[in-house]
């Protein structure tokens, strides 16, 4: 089969996702030559009106367990309909995952859209975390409805911005008003500095953004304190340094290094903490399955412990 765009629009219950997928579903630029599959994991309050579409190849699945979930199903929705474009309602309470594991293979996400009510964000971001970082990070705009005055956008900003750099935020306040968010953040280390000085507290969002732009950092120095993992597989003179990185909770706590070349690698041990000065190249190795960060190290030196081992998104 070719490959079939989908559109998923997410967020916890009465966010305002239904209100959006109608309006989505009004619009002629959107329908224009397509039969469009809509699939619904939850049901709120408010209902689609079919007598509004821009178009009569619209059609309407509902799906209520999770557990009924399969690339098979799909399927075969989607040739029950001879659908040429999805758009999926997803329900808030379920993991993503669930969703794009379940996915056939030639279902290619075109866009995913996260809402959420400004009124009971902070609530479910101190509650359910995990749902909410699960849903901020993969998401390319994310809406806060319902903003009342005296709400200050900054601190939906600071929020997102910890988990993700990209993505485009609007805030939608009960006036009706629309407004972007054009709050610039800049890293909080020089990436054009001659030794670029990574503090402690700063280690993840430096992972992240070397992840995402490694050729930003291609021929950079960089210095840190590091978790050393020392593993004989890796050969001789190669050692990983990095840092363990927590997104959300103790349980998505994983360990976050670079390869790291120093010829005097044997007289460093599994959990030895060290400040690395090194410049990085961006090369291939078997540890990343493809290109990745190589530290070609200048220094390896021991070092204290930091106050927090486990580095974190703030």
């Amino acid at each position: 089969m070719e490959d079939t765009p989908v559109y998923v629009v997410t967020g916890f219950l009465e966010s305002g996702k239904t209100k959006f997928v109608q309006e989505t579903l009004q619009d002629k630029k959107f329908c224009d030559g397509d039969r469009i599959l809509v699939i619904s994991f939850e049901e709120g309050e408010e209902e689609l009106d079919p007598s509004l579409f821009a178009s009569k190849d619209i059609f309407y699945e509902f799906i209520e367990d999770k557990e009924e979930m399969s690339p098979e199903k799909f399927i075969i929705l989607q040739k029950k309909h001879n659908a040429t474009k999805i758009l999926v309602e997803y329900n808030g309470m379920w993991q993503l995952s669930d969703l794009y594991d379940a996915a056939p293979e030639n279902w290619v996400i075109g866009q995913q859209i996260l809402f959420f009510d400004a009124t009971t964000f902070m609530n479910y971001n101190a509650n359910m975390r995990s749902l909410v970082v699960d849903k901020i990070q993969p998401a390319d705009m994310i809406v806060f409805n319902r903003l009342t005055e005296g709400m200050d956008p900054m601190d939906f900003h600071r929020v997102v911005r910890g988990l993700s750099r990209s993505a485009a935020i609007i805030y939608e306040k009960t006036t009706g008003e629309i407004a972007y968010d054009t709050i610039e953040d800049p890293l909080p280390f020089d990436k054009d500095a001659e030794v670029i000085e990574i503090e402690d507290k700063d280690y993840a969002l430096f992972y992240r953004d070397l992840c995402e732009n490694m050729s930003d950092y291609d021929g950079k120095t960089v210095k840190f304190t590091a978790l050393i993992c020392n593993d004989k597989a890796l050969g001789t003179g190669t050692m990983l340094a990095g840092r363990h990185v927590m997104t959300c909770c103790v349980e998505d706590i994983q360990y976050s290094p670079m390869v790291c070349k120093w010829g005097r690698s044997d007289d460093w041990e599994n959990y030895d903490w060290a400040a690395v000065t090194g410049k990085i190249k961006i090369a291939n190795h078997k540890v990343y399955g493809g290109k990745g960060p190589i530290l070609y190290a200048q220094s390896v030196e021991k070092a204290e412990e930091p106050e927090v081992p486990v580095a974190v998104f703030y």
